[in-house]
Protein backbone atom coordinates (compact mmCIF):
# COMPACT_ATOMS: atom_id res chain seq x y z
CA UNK A 1 0.00 0.00 0.00
CA UNK A 2 3.02 2.23 0.39
CA UNK A 3 4.33 1.96 -2.46
CA UNK A 4 1.29 2.82 -4.50
CA UNK A 5 0.64 5.71 -2.51
CA UNK A 6 4.17 6.76 -3.07
CA UNK A 7 3.87 6.04 -6.69
CA UNK A 8 0.76 8.27 -7.11
CA UNK A 9 2.22 10.85 -5.19
CA UNK A 10 5.65 10.85 -7.12
CA UNK A 11 3.68 11.41 -10.48
CA UNK A 12 0.93 13.89 -9.18
CA UNK A 13 4.37 16.11 -8.27
CA UNK A 14 5.73 15.83 -12.01
CA UNK A 15 2.67 16.59 -13.55
CA UNK A 16 2.13 19.41 -11.18
CA UNK A 17 6.18 20.41 -11.98
CA UNK A 18 5.36 20.47 -15.94
CA UNK A 19 1.85 21.98 -15.28
CA UNK A 20 3.58 24.80 -13.59
CA UNK A 21 5.83 26.02 -15.90
CA UNK A 22 9.54 25.87 -16.42
CA UNK A 23 12.06 26.20 -18.94
CA UNK A 24 11.09 25.96 -22.66
CA UNK A 25 13.96 25.16 -25.20
CA UNK A 26 12.79 25.61 -28.49
CA UNK A 27 15.12 25.89 -31.75
CA UNK A 28 14.52 27.54 -35.20
CA UNK A 29 16.04 24.88 -36.79
CA UNK A 30 17.43 21.62 -35.87
CA UNK A 31 19.05 20.99 -39.03
CA UNK A 32 21.85 22.29 -40.98
CA UNK A 33 23.10 21.15 -44.52
CA UNK A 34 26.85 22.60 -45.07
CA UNK A 35 26.17 21.37 -48.80
CA UNK A 36 29.89 20.61 -50.54
CA UNK A 37 32.99 21.61 -48.42
CA UNK A 38 36.27 20.63 -49.04
CA UNK A 39 38.30 19.13 -46.82
CA UNK A 40 41.85 20.86 -46.72
CA UNK A 41 39.55 24.57 -46.11
CA UNK A 42 39.20 23.75 -42.63
CA UNK A 43 36.75 23.75 -39.86
CA UNK A 44 33.17 25.13 -40.47
CA UNK A 45 30.46 26.33 -38.47
CA UNK A 46 26.80 26.21 -38.39
CA UNK A 47 24.87 27.81 -35.62
CA UNK A 48 21.39 26.92 -34.63
CA UNK A 49 19.41 30.01 -32.63
CA UNK A 50 17.15 29.06 -29.71
CA UNK A 51 14.84 30.70 -27.41
CA UNK A 52 13.34 30.26 -23.81
CA UNK A 53 9.68 30.18 -24.22
CA UNK A 54 9.47 29.20 -20.35
CA UNK A 55 8.82 30.68 -17.18
CA UNK A 56 11.86 29.85 -15.72
CA UNK A 57 15.72 30.02 -16.50
CA UNK A 58 17.39 27.71 -19.04
CA UNK A 59 20.44 26.36 -18.58
CA UNK A 60 22.66 24.10 -21.02
CA UNK A 61 23.70 21.72 -19.33
CA UNK A 62 26.04 19.77 -22.04
CA UNK A 63 26.25 19.32 -25.75
CA UNK A 64 27.76 16.32 -27.28
CA UNK A 65 30.50 16.06 -29.56
CA UNK A 66 28.69 13.51 -31.62
CA UNK A 67 30.91 11.32 -30.90
CA UNK A 68 34.15 11.90 -32.79
CA UNK A 69 37.17 14.41 -32.38
CA UNK A 70 35.90 16.31 -35.28
CA UNK A 71 32.95 18.30 -33.85
CA UNK A 72 33.75 20.97 -31.28
CA UNK A 73 30.09 22.21 -29.69
CA UNK A 74 30.02 26.11 -28.41
CA UNK A 75 27.38 27.15 -26.20
CA UNK A 76 26.50 29.28 -23.45
CA UNK A 77 27.49 28.02 -20.15
CA UNK A 78 25.24 30.98 -18.23
CA UNK A 79 21.63 30.67 -17.52
CA UNK A 80 19.30 32.08 -20.60
CA UNK A 81 16.03 33.62 -18.66
CA UNK A 82 12.52 33.50 -19.90
CA UNK A 83 12.25 35.20 -23.48
CA UNK A 84 15.72 35.82 -24.32
CA UNK A 85 17.76 33.86 -27.03
CA UNK A 86 20.82 32.32 -27.55
CA UNK A 87 23.18 30.18 -29.91
CA UNK A 88 24.83 26.81 -30.06
CA UNK A 89 27.51 26.83 -32.64
CA UNK A 90 29.12 23.34 -34.16
CA UNK A 91 32.51 23.51 -35.27
CA UNK A 92 33.19 20.67 -38.00
CA UNK A 93 36.63 19.95 -39.22
CA UNK A 94 36.30 17.68 -42.46
CA UNK A 95 40.27 17.41 -42.66
CA UNK A 96 41.18 13.64 -43.83
CA UNK A 97 37.49 12.84 -44.44
CA UNK A 98 35.65 12.58 -48.00
CA UNK A 99 32.15 11.64 -49.49
CA UNK A 100 28.65 12.65 -47.65
CA UNK A 101 28.64 12.83 -43.57
CA UNK A 102 25.58 13.03 -41.46
CA UNK A 103 26.28 13.59 -37.46
CA UNK A 104 24.50 14.37 -34.53
CA UNK A 105 24.69 16.11 -31.49
CA UNK A 106 22.55 15.77 -28.63
CA UNK A 107 21.68 19.19 -26.56
CA UNK A 108 21.11 18.30 -22.39
CA UNK A 109 18.88 21.37 -20.94
CA UNK A 110 17.07 21.78 -17.59
CA UNK A 111 13.91 21.93 -19.90
CA UNK A 112 11.08 19.19 -18.87
CA UNK A 113 10.28 17.06 -21.83
CA UNK A 114 12.61 18.77 -24.59
CA UNK A 115 15.73 18.49 -22.07
CA UNK A 116 17.28 16.47 -24.58
CA UNK A 117 17.31 17.95 -28.10
CA UNK A 118 18.89 16.46 -31.22
CA UNK A 119 20.91 18.93 -33.65
CA UNK A 120 21.80 17.57 -37.08
CA UNK A 121 23.93 18.57 -39.70
CA UNK A 122 25.14 16.82 -43.20
CA UNK A 123 27.18 17.97 -45.94
CA UNK A 124 29.25 16.15 -48.82
CA UNK A 125 33.22 16.75 -48.05
CA UNK A 126 35.49 16.47 -51.14
CA UNK A 127 39.15 15.43 -50.36
CA UNK A 128 42.19 17.35 -51.27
Amino acid sequence: MRRIAFFILSVVTVAIAFAAGGAKLDFSTTKHDFGTIHADKGPVTCEYKFTNTGTEPLIIISVSNGGCGCTKPDYPKEPIAPGKSGVIKIHFNPSGRQGEFRREVRVKSNAPGKGRARLEFSGVIIPK
